[in-house]
Formats: C-alpha cells, sequence, structure tokens
C-alpha cells in the first residue's frame, strides 16, 4: 500500500533540523533566513504533497496531520520572509508581539493535535509531545528574550527529528518489504 508518510516525515525531518540548528545559533540571528529555503521549498511542498496523497487514499487522519505541518510550515516561511522584508507592515517593535502571537497558535493547534493523537501508536504522541514542548519553549524565548530558552527549544526539536527519523525507518521498513518497528501501545484503546 501507498504511504504517504515516505514524502511527508523526511520532509518534515528536514525543515525541523534547518529550524533546529536556527534556534540553538548554528547561524547567527541575523540569518535566521537561511533556513527558509530549505523549510519552504521542501517542507512546505513536502507536507502538502503528503496531505494530498493521504488524502486521495482517504487517510483522513495522515492527511490531518500533513496538512497541519504544511500550514505550520508554510506560515513559518512567510513569517520569516515577511518580518525581514517588512511585507506585512509590522514595525520592529511589534516583530516580537507577532511571534509569540504565531507560536502561541500553532502551539494550540498541535496541542489539539497531539490530543487527538492518543488513540494512535505511542511513538506518535510522544512525538507531538516533544512538538508541543519545543514550540513552548521557543514561544518562551521570544517572549522573554532568552536565548537560553530558544536554545532549549531547539535541542527539544532535534529530540522530536529523533523520533521522527525512527517513524521514517519503519515506514521505509514496511515499504520495502520489511517488518516495522515497534511503535508501542496507544494512550488510549
Amino acid at each position: 500500500m501507498a504511504d504517504p508518510a515516505l514524502i511527508g516525515v523526511p520532509t518534515f525531518l528536514a525543515g525541523s533540523i534547518a529550524l533546529g540548528l536556527v534556534l540553538i545559533g548554528y547561524v547567527p540571528v541575523e540569518a535566521t533566513g537561511a533556513s527558509i529555503p530549505i523549510i519552504l521549498a521542501a517542507t512546505g511542498i513536502g507536507q502538502l504533497v503528503a496531505a494530498i496523497w493521504a488524502a486521495s487514499r482517504d487517510q483522513n487522519a495522515v492527511a490531518s496531520v500533513f496538512g497541519i505541518f504544511t500550514g505550520f510550515w508554510i506560515s513559518y516561511a512567510l513569517l520569516v520572509l515577511g518580518l525581514t522584508n517588512n511585507w506585512f507592515g509590522v514595525v520592529a517593535e511589534d516583530a516580537v508581539q507577532t511571534q509569540k502571537l504565531f507560536l502561541l497558535t500553532w502551539l494550540i493547534i498541535i496541542v489539539l493535535l497531539t490530543i487527538a493523537s492518543i488513540r494512535l501508536p505511542f511513538a506518535f504522541t510522544l512525538l507531538f509531545t516533544l512538538i508541543d514542548f519545543a514550540v513552548l519553549f521557543v514561544f518562551l524565548g521570544a517572549a522573554n528574550s532568552s536565548t537560553t530558552q530558544t536554545s532549549i527549544g531547539g535541542y527539544l526539536v532535534f529530540s522530536f527529528v529523533a523520533v521522527g527519523a525512527y517513524l521514517f525507518l519503519d515506514s521505509m521498513s514496511r515499504a520495502t518489504g520489511g517488518r516495522g518497528l515497534p511503535l508501542g501501545r496507544s494512550v488510549l484503546r
């Protein structure tokens, strides 16, 4: 059976790695846009393709996950591009508030996704929980002008990248005729 995760998960991982590297300071703060080519072209489009593919196969929950992250990644790219190029008329003094609005909005949506995932194998709930904490720490970093909290968010990104990589290996193993990897029992049956 065709599996949209074979495109959706690795493209999600690419954007996540790029974002994590930005958050931990791998590139200077002035170069925040360095991750945007990966995030917009690979991750945003990859998530969109995976969402459409899942929807075409009536895999509604999978389509929802990839659709939610399509929105996150494309809106993140537009946020960075918009703030750095003054596309939205946000004055510099309001940039932090704009970032906080973005982060809080997506934190709420991804927490809802986490709650909805409790019927899925535990690896998915763990993935979404780690994403929740990463977004929370990046939000706190923005709210408190704390590079320490932002860096913690970046390291949490790498923790969910590890879980995502495990999920990708599971999907790839199944797609190539192998056995899937253990994903754990759901929190709620």
